[in-house]
Parts: structure tokens; sequence; C-alpha cells
């Protein structure tokens, strides 16, 4: 029961959701995610913290990067029923379309780049809203 409890929590927000939809490419390294979702890094960092920890994504170092990529064959049964009815649903959501196109722009840049660009609070691509495809800084609140 605590595993469906987990699993159910982690996916009651809509920014670890967009996280999931965006793994469905495969592995990304966090700050790739940090740029997509818009959020701090911290809040990311915990967002990701409660998806692996419902056993939806798995995660793995490299020097300083982490990289993140959906569970495998080998997660629980119930996680990955979650996973393949969220990759059934979550496509034809108008929200993850605009990530999905959105994240092609950000995948043309290194994620040294991006890591460097978050420090300074530089965003290298402007969210939906914003016009151009110009460098913009982050709006602080």
């Amino acid at each position: 029961m605590r595993e469906i409890l987990a699993i159910t929590r982690a996916l009651a927000d809509e920014n670890r959701l967009r996280a999931l939809a965006c793994l469905r490419i495969g592995e990304l390294c966090v700050c790739q995610i940090i740029e997509l979702l818009g959020l701090a890094a911290s809040t990311v960092s915990r967002h990701l913290w409660i998806l692996r920890q419902a056993g939806l994504i798995e995660g793995r170092k490299e020097g300083r990067w982490m990289y993140y990529r959906l569970a495998g064959p080998d997660a629980p049964p119930a996680a990955r029923a979650a996973i393949d009815w969220l990759m059934t649903v979550l496509p034809s959501e108008k929200r993850i379309a605009e990530d999905a196109r959105r994240l092609k722009l950000i995948l043309k840049v290194e994620p040294e780049v991006l890591c460097c660009n978050q420090r300074e609070g530089i965003s290298c691509c402007p969210a939906p809203e914003a016009a151009g495809g110009r460098i913009t800084r982050r709006s602080r609140p």
C-alpha cells in the first residue's frame, strides 16, 4: 500500500508530471529539467527526489552532473503501470506539447552552458509566452 501511496502523491503535482513527460525522450541532465520547468534548482531537485522515491524515475551521477530517466522494466509493477498510463495520456495535454517544443530548443544548448546560465539567472530559451528566441533573464519573485 505504501508504494501506491508514494506513486499517487508523486503524481499529484503538475511540475512532477511535466518532468516525467519530458523524460519520455530519454535521459536528461537535471539542468535541462530545471530549464524546462523554470523553477529553482532546489525545487526541481525536491520534485525529482519525490519521483525517485516513488520508483518512477532513476538517476545516475556522472562527475558533477546528475542525469535522470524514466524507471526501466525492472521498476516495481505499480510504478511501471503508472508510467505506461502517463505516457499514453500526457502527450495529449497542451502544456506537455508546449514543453516538448521548448525541450527541443533546450537540447540544442550544452548542459555546461545551461548550468552556467542558470547560476547567473539567464534562460537559454524564453518561456512559451515570451516573444522571440533571445536569451532572457529569469524573473525572480
